[in-house]
């Protein structure tokens, strides 16, 4: 005991200034976040998904992975939330049984949280805490960001994870010596998973820090042992990568009825699924034979899903090119179960006639005997794809088969043409002779089986002296099924705010430029430590704001303000940034920085009169009138939609 000091004590040290802002982001991201209560923006999307993860029902959404709808889905699970809503517009007033609150909070955290981060990575980036707080004050006043944190919407929650992520590696490389630093890195790399696994646009700020890291670390090599190298290897592309998979074992766990979207995806996922082909297959033959009667479908879901097909109706005896055709009953794939997508194991014809659609394959029909001089060419042979010994025969669900025509070696494949009026504009089919290697297009698997009369059922089963039922659920595999797979709200930026982040941009590229150029001619304006604290500056913000906007230019898709949030992001981060660098190494007299402080006061009054006269449409209240909320249409090209009483 004489070796114990008394008294103990704790010191801790509060950076006020940073509680400040977290307090202040909180009350302008949670304060009435429950108003209004009905659909708003994009909540009719994603509360669709919700809806159906209460209920535990597949679906997939093609604009994004699932831990984004996982991360609303437990706010949807905490608050109690039943799933019971139709999610069919904007505006609908939400019944009593949706906790609004408890779907609204997790964004609106972490919209608020996104603040403090963004002190803490301008700090890093080695500013001052006044640098900090500005950029800090221009986030709290950008209606935008203040408006997707306030509903069930993702960007904020992404923003989140891409700070976290750039923040975390900052910590780490800048804690040389410290054992700690390795906490950061897997913070990092998590962070990095979380990003993506909520927007694929998280993506664009993954490969900026994966190759920042990439530098750092081509610079640690002769230095350190590889054992660094393969740590940061681990941590920042192993880690992430478990974690993407993970997102969708989770996802796939937890859905495992029959939902909406199960079309898309292959007959053995399907099966899999509790309800929906389950219940129709349940049962059913597994193993094809002579005489099975079955339905085929493309393993390809381009265009769409569909079943091989044919009806009472025959090609056109001349194309509207004027090219002849066999004149023989039409064989199409068709998108929908029915009754004519049934086939019994014996022969469709082939002839050496080309393909209505496409001239370069050849025309697939079912045989009429016409008694003219035209052999029948009926023999196919099928080739089990996926089969994993020699013996293996031809399985119901689980087998991909490529049906070969004998004579000619063409292969039975979708074309993914639409025929004309003549063939009811369903899907062309045809026989490809220059067919190479696998593609889903032509590969098939059987769906539904059956023998036939329940006698001959028997007879089949005694015949094959195999187990002919089987439980597609089993067999599926995990990597199997994860590698097919209004009140008067506005969404409008600070307008003041937006300009000035432009202005900055090109500021900051002039300055960089201007740098660069005179120290390669040997000219240094600013100290060493000065430049190498602007390059990762721009590193960080500049490459911030380019990775996730300019690649848009490149896609082609609907793109809406929301998707140039994380640009946004690190565009006002570098604001404080190039405005301190100007204020201490460019005005050099205290004349010049006293007006330059005026100008920045200045302009932080013009965001708050900015933000304060947009917030009746960021928050919804007070009520405008229709005269009123024109006036805040300060150029033509901003759409303010009225709704009118």
């Amino acid at each position: 005991m004489q070796c114990v000091k008394l008294p103990i004590s704790v010191t801790v040290e509060i950076n006020l200034l940073l509680v400040a802002v977290t307090a202040l982001a909180l009350v302008t991201r949670l304060y009435g976040i429950h108003f209004p209560k009905a659909v708003v923006f994009d909540e009719v999307y994603y509360g669709q998904f919700l809806s159906l993860y209460m209920k535990q029902v597949f679906f997939i959404d093609e604009s994004g992975p699932p831990f984004g709808h996982m991360i609303l889905a437990l706010g949807a699970y905490l608050g109690g939330f039943d799933g019971n809503f139709v999610w069919n517009r904007i505006g609908a007033e939400y019944t009593s049984n949706v906790p609004v609150w408890s779907l609204r909070i997790i964004p609106a955290l972490a919209g608020s949280f996104c603040i403090p981060l963004a002190y803490l990575l301008v700090v890093e980036l080695g500013y001052s805490h006044l640098s900090a707080f500005g950029a800090c004050a221009l986030l709290l006043m950008e209606n935008s960001m203040i408006v997707q944190s306030r509903f069930m919407l993702l960007e904020s929650v992404l923003i989140f994870f891409l700070l976290l992520a750039v923040l975390s590696y900052l910590r780490f490389h800048k804690a040389r010596n410290s054992s700690f630093r390795w906490f950061w890195l897997v913070i990092c790399g998590v962070s990095c998973a979380y990003g993506i696994g909520v927007k694929y646009m998280g993506m664009f700020t993954y490969f900026l820090l994966l190759g920042l890291a990439a530098v750092h670390t081509w610079q640690l090599i002769g230095d350190r042992t590889l054992s660094h190298v393969l740590v940061r290897f681990l941590a920042l592309v192993v880690l992430p990568v478990i974690m993407y998979l993970g997102f969708f074992y989770i996802h796939l766990t937890l859905l495992y009825r029959s939902g909406p979207h199960d079309q898309m995806m292959s007959s053995a996922f399907q099966a899999s699924l509790e309800g929906g082909l389950a219940r129709i297959t349940q049962g059913q033959p597994l193993d094809v034979a002579f005489g099975s009667q079955v339905t085929l479908r493309t393993v390809s879901s381009k265009p769409v899903p569909c079943w091989l097909h044919s009806h009472k109706a025959n090609y056109p005896i001349r194309y509207e090119n004027g090219r002849g055709s066999s004149h023989q009953q039409q064989v199409t794939c068709y998108p929908f179960k029915d009754v004519n997508n049934w086939w019994i194991i014996k022969d469709p014809g082939r002839h050496d006639v080309a393909a209505p659609m496409s001239p370069h394959s050849q025309e697939v029909s079912g045989y009429i005997d016409f008694n003219v001089s035209m052999p029948a060419q009926n023999l196919w042979r099928v080739d089990v794809v996926n089969r994993e010994s020699d013996r293996e025969i031809w399985k119901t669900i689980l087998s991909e088969v490529r049906l070969v025509h004998v004579n000619t070696s063409a292969v039975l494949k979708l074309s993914g043409a639409s025929l004309p009026e003549w063939g009811f504009k369903q899907l062309e089919v045809v026989g490809d002779k220059i067919h190479k290697g696998y593609q889903q297009s032509g590969m098939w698997n059987v769906e539904e089986h059956r023998y036939g009369r329940s006698q001959e059922q028997k007879e089949r089963e005694l015949e094959l002296k195999s187990p002919t039922h089987t439980d597609i659920k089993r067999n599926l595999t995990f990597m199997a099924k994860f590698l097919e797979l209004q009140a008067q709200i506005q969404l409008i930026g600070n307008f003041v705010t937006w300009t000035i982040a432009n202005l900055v941009v090109v500021v900051y590229c002039l300055l960089f430029l201007t740098y660069l150029l005179r120290r390669r001619r040997k000219v240094e304006d600013i100290p060493q430590d000065a430049w190498e604290q602007l390059v990762l500056a721009g590193v960080v913000c500049f490459g911030g704001w380019a990775v996730n906007y300019l690649p848009f230019f490149l896609m082609e898709k609907t793109l809406f303000l929301y998707h140039y949030l994380p640009a946004l992001t690190f565009k006002i981060l570098q604001i404080p940034i190039v405005i301190e660098h100007l204020y201490i190494h460019v005005m050099r007299s205290p004349a010049q920085r006293k007006a330059f402080g005026g100008v920045i006061l200045a302009v932080l009054c013009s965001v708050y009169v900015s933000y304060r006269n947009l917030s009746p449409l960021t928050y919804g209240w007070p009520a405008l009138t229709s005269d009123e909320i024109a006036a805040l249409r300060w150029r033509e090209s901003w759409d303010i939609l009225l709704r009118k009483r």
